[in-house]
């Protein structure tokens, strides 16, 4: 009974406080589910302590141990830090963070000789504290993460003035683009009229397409150095691998990740015929340079692990490797270019932009409703900013939750069509090695919960893209 009371009482209150118990109640829901998902995976990585018997001949027990060891300290990190986000978040909302930030971006502005008329001002200004409150508050759950759990699994590369200088760098990168961004989008709004979500959703989709085709030609060398893939068999395969598929490849880099993390990736970009490749060097068996600092450690003349070395040094060598062989590297483009050929990335781009209209449209619905504001504490105004963040994170939660989900499953679909692709290309023997080694690499676990899996995981879990690959390898 005491259950559904307070349920009337909550419905007889004004729709002000209705909207924002509604709001504070389904983010308590959303992470106390996160948390039960979390607790069932922890609990398999504390019970399967040995490699299961499917997984004899595709781990050691060594990198298994390793693996969950890692595993379970992430697990614990991701605990501690969800936690205190979502506490921030309800002190946030509970004690008028929003609102106070609202009037002392107003007060700032007034400092500067700008009145209240000057709204987008006042907006950019709400922008960057807001930006450098988070970036603040995030700082020590960062630093822990990386030179406490990543430093303490051998991934962590960077020195504590590189990661600052990194931190500070994205900081102004991210403020060169929200800022004037956020201006022009808030003056679409003003001035769009009846018909300002269609203008507002076309200039996000020529940003976001912008952005993507000048991320890794101008913003990603800020941060990592490319250098073009030499010229030499690799190259050479991988044009003739494009050509064979019509992929209009233009470059292939090699991106120093090994200056951040030991982690391994590859990816594409690019827009029609102007198609590049990028490859991390921690993929490169050839390029990484781990494997140089693993051969001294070895006792091993670096880049020669040959005729002079004992077996022993060999065995060590070759267990502590790490990166693709070229043939490997080969499969995982094979991959990486299925998701081009199958149109994955074409359907993900139609998906978010029908996504982004359909919120726009919804957001040009409610933003004329005084009570969406007045339900976190702006009774007096109505500032088309803070309309957008309350109706795009506050009020679509609940459908941003689902749609995540559905990705989610698409996604992993998504990859089971890519590694058939590269099956059909002759490469199933080469990917299947190389998702082995990739996932030793980056010390994945290869034993999940279903739920967690489930909601989780945008690429399915490594025995069973391994079982989709098995038939082909072996024939």
């Amino acid at each position: 009974m005491g259950m559904w009371s307070s349920l009337d009482a909550m419905w007889e209150m004004p729709a002000e406080k209705r909207i924002f118990g509604v709001v504070l109640l389904f983010s308590w829901t959303v992470y106390l589910w996160e948390t039960f998902l979390a607790q069932r995976q922890r609990r398999i990585y504390k019970t399967t302590t040995h490699v299961p018997l499917e997984l004899g001949q595709i781990m050691d027990s060594e990198t298994f141990e390793k693996s969950r060891l890692y595993q379970l300290d992430k697990s614990t990190f991701s605990f501690w830090s969800g936690l205190y986000s979502e506490i921030e978040g309800t002190f946030i909302l509970l004690f008028g963070g929003i609102p106070y930030l609202w009037r002392l971006s107003g007060r700032f502005c007034g400092y500067a000789g700008f009145g209240q008329e000057y709204e987008i001002i006042q907006s950019l200004v709400f922008l960057l504290l807001a930006t450098l409150f988070s970036a603040l508050t995030g700082l020590p759950w960062s630093l822990y993460n990386t030179f406490v759990i990543e430093e303490k699994h051998g991934f962590n590369q960077q020195t504590l003035g590189f990661f600052m200088k990194d931190a500070i760098k994205k900081f102004i990168v991210t403020q060169c683009i929200l800022l004037p961004v956020s201006s022009l989008l808030l003056y679409i709004i003003k001035i769009g009229g009846d018909y300002f979500f269609i203008y507002a959703w076309l200039f996000t989709l020529v940003v976001s397409l912008v952005l993507v085709t000048i991320y890794a030609d101008y913003i990603a060398p800020l941060f990592d150095k490319f250098t073009p893939l030499p010229e030499g068999k690799l190259k050479q395969e991988i044009e003739v691998m494009a050509k064979s598929i019509d992929f209009p490849l233009t470059k292939v880099y090699v991106v120093e990740g090994s200056k951040r993390s030991s982690h391994s990736n590859a990816y594409f970009y690019g827009f029609f015929k102007n198609k590049r490749i990028v490859l991390f060097d921690t993929l490169l068996e050839e390029y990484s340079v781990l494997n140089k600092d693993i051969q001294e450690e070895c006792g091993s003349e670096p880049g020669k692990v040959g005729e002079g070395d004992s077996e022993e040094i060999k065995a060590k060598v070759k267990s502590k490797k790490q990166g693709c062989k070229n043939e490997e590297v080969l499969a995982v483009l094979g991959h990486e270019l299925g998701h081009w050929k199958l149109g994955h990335t074409v359907k993900n781009i139609i998906i978010s932009q029908m996504n982004s209209f359909l919120c726009f449209f919804l957001f040009a619905v409610l933003i004329g409703r005084k009570e969406l504001f007045a339900a976190f504490g702006f009774y007096e105004s109505q500032p088309t900013l803070i309309g957008l963040l309350i109706i795009f994170q506050f009020i679509f939660s609940p459908y941003n939750e689902v749609l995540s989900f559905c990705l989610t499953v698409l996604s992993r679909r998504f990859e089971f069509q890519a590694d058939a692709f590269a099956k059909k290309l002759g490469k199933a023997k080469d990917l299947y090695s190389a998702l082995i080694k990739l996932n030793k690499d980056n010390l994945g676990f290869p034993v999940s919960d279903w739920l967690f899996s489930m909601w989780h995981y945008s690429h399915p879990p490594l025995l069973e893209r391994l079982q989709a690959l098995e038939s082909t390898k072996q024939d």
